[in-house]
């Protein structure tokens, strides 16, 4: 079939309106990214305009990037939910899509409760997700493990690691791994302390005795390595209560994994002492209660970049959106500029 040259003119608008509405994350992603041959990549946030709280970060050897959220629903927003553990896919930390869900079911371990706050790592050649299993008030949530061979999974359920009551530690959610000198870890805690354990060598079982690393101030526990320091980002304030929310992201470092970890004013993380990294737009647009962040990542430029969510001003009830920002080092101390969400078009990752 011939078309005239009017007939095109008119075709191509009613395909820009329906891709649009038939796949509304792409077009958010866009709507904040540019890139065109050298142009460099630009971006405004949200980086994703839908509910996706807690984003967990992993660089695949795909050369994708791919992000892990609490269960999340975008029924609202007309894109369907809810889903357990959704999956995101990007090759720049912008333009974002869908491609999967880590859990199609929830774990049958424990009775009642939603898949929360999920850390998603590559570890001796598998993927492996680690994921707090709770509902609000819970006198007893716990943390499980999944395995996949590919980042898109499906995830294998291989049960739950501890409960609270088993491992003495209240409200044992926000899982987080990471590994020192060879030796795998597991650090979490929400508002009851902060602490550390040591797993076997599979990743699926929890060995030692737990330590502390932080006070009753902190949840969303993360730890990055740069240089001789050992550097524990931690959210503070309420998480999930829109427009009121208060959470923010301090930090302190150390010299050793197991801490003591100081803020800039010498003060332990024991004591909930903490560096401000990052909290709420002051003015009237912009986000609020950001906060619990994903892995950093460097770029081809040497940038290190931070994912984590926050709430819409202008649009609260969208839950919490993902978004991007650069931390600068100045003085071997982590900075946001301005210490707030970016609202602004922005230069983007390299990569």
């Amino acid at each position: 079939m011939k078309y005239s040259f009017a007939s095109k003119f008119l075709i191509l608008p009613l395909i820009l309106v329906y891709s649009f509405f038939i796949n509304p994350e792409s077009a958010d992603a866009q709507s904040g990214a540019a890139t065109s041959g050298q142009q460099k990549l630009t971006y405004q946030n949200p980086v994703f305009n839908h509910d996706f709280p807690d984003p967990n970060l992993v660089q695949a050897p795909d050369g994708y990037f791919y992000s892990y959220s609490t269960q999340a629903n975008w029924s609202r927003d007309n894109f369907g939910g809810p889903f357990i553990t959704p999956i995101l896919r990007s090759r720049d930390l912008v333009n974002w899509e869908k491609v999967g869900d880590a859990l199609t079911k929830k774990p049958d371990w424990k009775e009642k409760g939603g898949i929360w706050a999920p850390d998603a790592v590559y570890y001796k050649g598998k993927y492996f997700l680690y994921y707090s299993f709770s509902t609000w008030g819970d006198p007893n949530p716990g943390i499980g493990v999944a395995t996949s061979d590919k980042p898109e999974g499906p995830f294998t359920d291989h049960g739950k690691l501890f409960l609270s009551k088993e491992i003495g530690v209240d409200n044992s959610i926000d899982a987080f791994f990471f590994e020192d000198k060879g030796v795998p870890y597991l650090v979490w805690g929400s508002f009851h302390g902060i602490y550390g354990v040591e797993l076997s060598e599979d990743g699926t079982q929890v060995k030692g005795e737990k330590f502390k690393l932080a006070g009753t101030a902190y949840e969303g526990s993360y730890i990055h390595k740069k240089g001789k320091y050992y550097y524990y980002l931690g959210s503070t304030g309420t998480c999930c209560e829109g427009e009121k929310s208060t959470y923010e992201v301090k930090v302190g470092r150390s010299k050793k994994f197991k801490g003591p970890y100081l803020d800039k004013n010498k003060k332990p993380l024991l004591e909930n002492g903490g560096t401000q990294l990052l909290s709420k737009n002051t003015g009237p647009t912009g986000f609020v209660g950001p906060g619990h962040n994903g892995d950093l990542v460097t770029d081809k430029a040497g940038q290190t970049w931070m994912l984590y969510h926050g709430f819409r001003k202008d649009s609260p009830e969208t839950g919490r959106v993902m978004l991007l920002d650069k931390i600068e080092w100045k003085k071997k101390w982590p900075v946001i500029k301005t210490a707030q969400p970016s609202i602004t078009p922005q230069e983007g990752p390299v990569f």
